[in-house]
């Protein structure tokens, strides 16, 4: 699972990167936010990857002379990356460093800018929030159990794979499609399968334009 991750994640940040992804970037500059990025003003994102809704700690530091006590603005573009747009402001302290704490739902970019300097963009990949759970932990040989939860933000009208765990790995052995839950930005979906034997299940959500692959935690099946 980490191995996918982190290929996702690679893979999105080439992708965010690109010149032209964002309204307010202008031509001939390199910089996400609208400006060019100096070399004195550095950001850097933990975690990274996030799972959606979770906080994220930006920091970075701004060099040179008269570092300290400088307003620091942090810029941010979420999916679908048309437009930055000023999410918060900090004071350098006295050894010129920062910090930012965000809780982005959908891939994210970032700048931070202090006066003429900014930084190089930072790209948040944000994970999906994937439920799992089963109507019976303890089924009968043969016996129907319910596979259900929830994916949050919303992705109605897509798919989460049930797949269990075999000797070579994991495979899907169903497949469900997510519904709107009225009045919340989470989907719903649910299957319900024969369970034959014990075994361990996971729901998992491919990557979008707007998130990195989801996976549930682990549920297990014991078959009385």
């Amino acid at each position: 699972m980490n191995r996918s991750i982190g290929l996702a994640t690679a893979l999105l940040t080439a992708a965010f990167f690109a010149p032209g992804a964002s309204a307010d970037h202008k031509p001939g500059h390199q910089g996400g936010g609208g400006g060019t990025p100096t070399g004195k003003l550095s950001l850097n994102a933990q975690p990274n990857p996030v799972l959606s809704g979770r906080t994220v700690t930006l920091t970075g530091k701004l060099t040179g002379a008269n570092n300290s006590g400088q307003k620091v603005t942090l810029r941010s573009d979420p999916f679908p990356f048309d437009m930055f747009g000023d999410v918060g402001t900090a004071t350098t302290d006295a050894n010129g460093d920062f910090t930012f704490a965000q809780k982005p739902k959908l891939n994210t970019r970032y700048v931070a800018r202090s006066g003429p300097d900014e930084s190089a963009p930072v790209t948040v990949a944000v994970q999906p929030r994937v439920g799992l759970r089963l109507s019976d932990y303890t089924p009968r040989r043969g016996q129907a159990v319910r596979f259900f939860g929830r994916v949050c933000p919303q992705h109605n009208g897509s798919t989460v794979a049930i797949q269990r765990r075999f000797s070579t790995g994991y495979r899907t052995v169903r497949r469900a499609t997510l519904r709107a839950i009225p009045g919340s930005g989470c989907s719903s979906w649910t299957r319900t399968l024969r369970v034959r034997r014990t075994s361990r299940y996971r729901a998992v959500i491919g990557a979008h334009a707007d998130h990195i692959r989801g996976v549930s935690r682990t549920r297990v099946a014991r078959v009385s």
